[in-house]
C-alpha cells in the first residue's frame, strides 16, 4: 500500500472521529506548546543579553574585585581573598601594559536625586573617568558627555540616563538645570539616549559625574572597576594576561595563588547566560516531557481501540491481498499523523504565545526558526514509539477470526 493511500485513510478516519482525536491530543497539544514556548522566551533572552545587556565592545574588558561567581562558597572565598581596587591599579595598568589603547575606571553608589519638587529614589551614581565613556560611548538625546577638564577639578556637573531626565523635568530641557545630590547642586550637561527596560527593569533610571567628584561626595571606600580596551582586538587575550600580570605583581600574588581580582569579558557574560538558560531549558523539558510521554500513551490506547473497532476491515484487506507491512504502514501513518496534527496545534499557540509575551510583557520572546522542525521530529518519533505495538498487533490478526468479526 502506497504511502499516500495510508495517509488518505488516516485521514478519513481521524476526520470521522474528530473530537476523539482532539482529545487524544491534549497531552502532546500542551506538550509541544509549552516546549516551544519556553525556547521562545530564552532564545528572545539569548539574543537580548547578546546584543544589549553583554556588548561591552570589541577589545574590551572590565577588570572587577569579583568576576563571575556561581556559588556561595566561591564568593565567600573571593570575599575573604580579593582587594578592592584602587584607581592607582588602573594608572599602573594604563603605564605598563602598551597593548592597552584606553584603560578608565568607574565607580557605583545609590542616592536619591532632586530637581525642585521632583525626587527620584535610588538611583544609580556612576563615577566615571572621561575614558570610560570613551570605551563605553553613550548614544545622546541633547548634550554632551564629561570632559576631562570636569573631571581633574571635580566640577559639580552630572550626566543623566533618559528616565531620570524624564522624570525629573517632565516639561522642560534639562540642559543647564540643576539637580541636587544631598546638598550638592549639579548642572545638567547631558542626557542619553534612550536604551528601554530588561525583564521590567529600567536601563535609563542612571547618572554619570566625575569621578573625582564621586569621591567627594561618597567616600574613597568602595572598589573601582576598571574597562581596558586592547588597541588590537583580535589580541585582547595577550592585553588580558598583560593586564593580569601587572595585577597579581601590585598585589603580590605568588605563582600558586588564584587571581584576586576578576576579568569580565562579553563572551564570559555570554557563557555564564547560556549556561544558565539551557539548565532551565533542560529542567523545562524534562517536566514538559512527562506530557509528552502520557499524550503518546493516550496516542498508543486510542489506536488500540481503533485497531478493535476496525477488526473487520483489517481482514478484508488482508483478504484481498495486503500484507503484514501494508497493516503496519497503515496504523503507523495514522499514528503519526495524528500525532503531527498535536504537534502543529501545539507550535501555532506557542508562536501566539510568544508574539503576545513580546508586545505586551517585559519578555523579550523570540520565536525560534529551528522551533516547528524541532516539533515536528518529536512529534514524528512520539507517532512511531507509541504506535508500533498496536500497528504490529493489528498486522498479526488472523485474516479469518477478523472476517468473523462484527
Amino acid at each position: 500500500m502506497r504511502i499516500v493511500e495510508s495517509a488518505r485513510l488516516a485521514v478519513e478516519s481521524i476526520w470521522a472521529n474528530r473530537l476523539r482525536s482532539f482529545l487524544t491530543l491534549l497531552g502532546v497539544i500542551i506538550g509541544i506548546a509549552a516546549i516551544v514556548a519556553t525556547a521562545a522566551v530564552i532564545h528572545g533572552l539569548n539574543r537580548y543579553v547578546s546584543e544589549k545587556l553583554s556588548n561591552l565592545g570589541k577589545g574590551v574588558f572590565v577588570v572587577q574585585r569579583f568576576g563571575i561567581v556561581t556559588n556561595r562558597q566561591d564568593f565567600l572565598d573571593a570575599a575573604r581573598r580579593n582587594r578592592r581596587l584602587l584607581p592607582a591599579d588602573a594608572r599602573a595598568i594604563a603605564e605598563r601594559v602598551p597593548s592597552a589603547e584606553v584603560v578608565g575606571w568607574e565607580v557605583h553608589a545609590t542616592t536619591d536625586l532632586k530637581h525642585g519638587d521632583h525626587e527620584i529614589l535610588d538611583t544609580d551614581i556612576g563615577g566615571v573617568t572621561p575614558q570610560v565613556l570613551e570605551i563605553e560611548p553613550y548614544e545622546l538625546a541633547e548634550g554632551r558627555v564629561l570632559m576631562q577638564h570636569e573631571e581633574d577639578r571635580a566640577a559639580p556637573v552630572v550626566f543623566l540616563g533618559h528616565d531620570v531626565a524624564d522624570r525629573l523635568f517632565p516639561n522642560s530641557d534639562p540642559i543647564g538645570k540643576e539637580v541636587r545630590i544631598g546638598g550638592t547642586g549639579l548642572r545638567v550637561v547631558g542626557v542619553a539616549a534612550k536604551k528601554g527596560s530588561f525583564l521590567g527593569f529600567s536601563q535609563d533610571n542612571y547618572a554619570k559625574i566625575p569621578f573625582s567628584l564621586h569621591r567627594k561626595l561618597f567616600g574613597s571606600t568602595r572598589s573601582i572597576n576598571i574597562s581596558v580596551k586592547a588597541a588590537d582586538a583580535a589580541r585582547m587575550w595577550e592585553t588580558m594576561d598583560e593586564v593580569r600580570a601587572v595585577m597579581r605583581a601590585r598585589h603580590h600574588r605568588r605563582p600558586a595563588e588564584p587571581d584576586d581580582f576578576g576579568l569580565l569579558t562579553s563572551e564570559g557574560i555570554n557563557d555564564l547566560w547560556r549556561n544558565l538558560t539551557q539548565t532551565i531549558f533542560s529542567v523545562a523539558l524534562f517536566v514538559v516531557g512527562i506530557s509528552l510521554v502520557v499524550g503518546g500513551i493516550v496516542i498508543m490506547n486510542i489506536m488500540l481501540v481503533s485497531v478493535v473497532e476496525r477488526t473487520r476491515e483489517i481482514g478484508v484487506r488482508k483478504a484481498v491481498g495486503a500484507n503484514q507491512g501494508d497493516i503496519v504502514q497503515q496504523f503507523l501513518v495514522e499514528s503519526v499523523l495524528l500525532s503531527c496534527v498535536g504537534g502543529a496545534i501545539g507550535v501555532a499557540i506557542a508562536y501566539g504565545a510568544s508574539q503576545l509575551l513580546a508586545t505586551h510583557t517585559p519578555l523579550p520572546a523570540e520565536f525560534p526558526p529551528w522551533a516547528p522542525p524541532t516539533a515536528f521530529g518529536i512529534c514524528t518519533a512520539i507517532g512511531i514509539f507509541f504506535g508500533i505495538h498496536p500497528a504490529r498487533r493489528a498486522a498479526r490478526l488472523d485474516p479469518i477470526e477478523a472476517l468473523r468479526s462484527e
